[in-house]
């Protein structure tokens, strides 16, 4: 019996896409080093609208293809985060169906912005939905944590505060829309070696406790404690900081993660537009994105 074209491809695998969201730590306290080697953080995390895109089409063997602006610096694809990911839950979920991944890669690496974390998280998603497993499975996080220690905060990409290694994660903030212009002045920043040159004391476990009504002042008054070990390692993010805060309506300058991306906040888009525009004329060899921070649910 022969099927006809038309069976074949009402039959064949679907294929989806999912956002993978940029990260931006709009504060970040290091509060001390583990015995582990680790160190314990707290900080406010909140999502952008940019980031990479994960495709996927369900079926056959485990496989990744990378594409897109950034990923020639994105690494050997036997290494990325996608496929330590899809290998972390196939160990957890017996006959876990795969497929093939198709990554295209917009943000810079080693950035600060979680962008490998987001991918995996991206597909850790694709995965659950393709077996029918909830979101809010236990053996995703399980998986989300063996594969990295941002990729937990990334798997529900929402506004959080998150704690221990990256793993402690808070209930869902309610944090105001926030303009933003996010800019990379084309280096990467290891973060191994920022917190090699961050000098803390063993860690005490201990964070201050955030209040859910007064974000605005916990962004205003916070820091980024990784920010000076950084600049030692790259001092053109001093200069991307102080370009940021003289740019019209800035209200705030800070680095995100452990950088070298910075982030400027702005009472309106058409404002982060402006400044971006300004930006892009100004440092042509700069990558600049106007965004809106906040909560980018994968349920949206």
């Amino acid at each position: 019996m022969t099927t006809d074209r038309s069976e074949r491809v009402a039959s064949a695998p679907a294929a989806r896409a999912e956002p993978a969201p940029a990260k931006v730590n709009l504060t970040l306290r290091v509060l001390g080093r583990r015995a582990d080697g680790y160190h314990d953080i707290e900080s406010l995390v909140a999502f952008a609208g940019v980031g990479d895109e994960l495709g996927f089409t369900p079926g056959g063997a485990l496989a990744l293809a990378v594409s897109g602006p950034t990923a020639r610096a994105s690494g050997e694809v036997a290494d990325n985060l996608v496929l330590k990911a899809a290998r972390a839950l196939a160990e957890r979920v017996p006959g876990l169906q795969t497929g093939h991944f198709s990554l295209s890669k917009r943000l810079p690496v080693a950035a600060g912005l979680g962008g490998g974390s987001a991918d995996a998280a991206a597909a850790l998603r694709l995965l659950a939905r393709a077996n029918r497993i909830a979101l809010d499975d236990p053996r995703l996080m399980a998986a989300a944590r063996a594969t990295g220690a941002d990729v937990p905060v990334c798997l529900d990409p929402r506004a959080r505060v998150m704690r221990g290694i990256g793993d402690v994660l808070s209930d869902p903030l309610d944090l105001p829309k926030l303009p933003t212009v996010l800019v990379n002045p084309g280096v990467a920043v290891p973060t191994k070696a920022v917190f090699a040159a961050l000098n803390v004391a063993p860690s005490t476990g201990t964070g201050t406790p955030l209040d859910p009504s007064a974000l605005l002042d916990a962004i205003t008054h916070g820091r980024n404690d990784l920010e000076a070990p950084a600049i030692e390692l790259e001092p053109i993010i001093a200069e991307v900081l102080a370009v940021i805060r003289n740019l019209d309506g800035c209200r705030l300058a800070r680095m995100s993660g452990s950088g070298a991306t910075c982030f400027g906040l702005f009472d309106t888009p058409a404002a982060a537009a402006a400044a971006a525009h300004t930006l892009r004329v100004g440092y042509p060899e700069w990558w600049v994105r106007d965004t809106v921070l906040g909560g980018h649910s994968a349920t949206d």
